[in-house]
């Protein structure tokens, strides 16, 4: 029989493991929702400034040239190239004017060293002229003696050349002494004794050379006295080696040969 609203209403009450949960478990969920928003929103904002302060230079560093930093060079790779530069003026087509400092000796080395083992060396007017640039002058006469006596027309005969440094019709003379790295030792504010380590290209290049041109490793022993002015040459002596393993290479042809000896020019070098 239908029930009169005129009838007082009856609560029930279910048991307390019986009532419904699912109100209280959505109000819980909310502050764990809400909460892991907010961690994720932190988190976000942390990554986006560590990516954004990742390329704003040190403050430390304000004013300093990438061009200007110290170089550095991985474990047992040996000593860095410095940031020195070439001199900017020559004598007779050699550097001149080097800084009065270690690596300028060692700048000076190196570059005397080429004028050394260049093929002007075996020609006795550019030899004289050479020695006369680069040695002090009280050493000039002992060099320059020495010297004519190295390059001797027996020894120029030996690389295929005449008493002028001339090669055979058709051919072409290859005399040339590249550094490798330099070394100074004893420095003093008036003379230092620097190492060059070198590999040089010596030989005829032509197609019907008997003395093809080769390559060979050593290293000159320069010692330098500062002359007031610059840094000039007062002895020399060198040494075979260091050599390295050859590599597994095709030669080049005569002809590669000819054309890289002419097209390709040499260097001033700076430590």
């Amino acid at each position: 029989m239908p029930l009169s609203d005129d009838q007082p209403h009856t609560r029930t009450r279910l048991p307390v493991g019986e009532q419904p949960s699912s109100q209280p478990t959505q109000r819980q969920a909310r502050p764990l929702r809400t909460l892991l928003t907010v961690l994720v929103v932190v988190t976000l904002l942390v990554v986006a400034i560590s990516i954004a302060n990742r390329d704003k230079p040190d403050p430390g560093s304000t004013g300093r040239s990438a061009d200007h930093a110290a170089p550095t060079a991985p474990a047992g790779a040996g000593p860095a190239p410095s940031g020195d530069q070439p001199v900017g003026t020559t004598t007779n087509g050699i550097g001149s004017g080097y800084p009065h400092t270690d690596q300028g000796a060692q700048s000076a080395a190196a570059n005397y060293a080429v004028a050394i083992g260049s093929a002007d060396m075996f020609r006795a007017d550019s030899r004289h002229t050479i020695v006369a640039t680069i040695a002090d002058p009280g050493a000039v006469s002992g060099l320059q003696s020495r010297l004519d006596q190295g390059f001797s027309p027996e020894t120029a005969a030996r690389f295929g050349v005449d008493a002028q440094g001339q090669p055979p019709k058709g051919m072409a003379f290859v005399s040339r002494t590249v550094p490798v790295g330099t070394k100074s030792s004893s420095y003093t504010a008036e003379s230092v004794k620097v190492d060059v380590w070198c590999t040089g290209l010596f030989g005829l290049a032509g197609e019907r050379s008997t003395r093809p041109v080769s390559e060979e490793w050593f290293t000159l022993v320069l010692s330098l006295r500062w002359t007031g002015t610059d840094w000039k040459l007062t002895d020399f002596s060198r040494a075979a080696g260091p050599a390295p393993v050859p590599p597994d290479q095709q030669a080049a042809t005569a002809e590669e040969i000819t054309g890289a000896v002419e097209q390709f020019g040499g260097f001033r070098y700076a430590r």
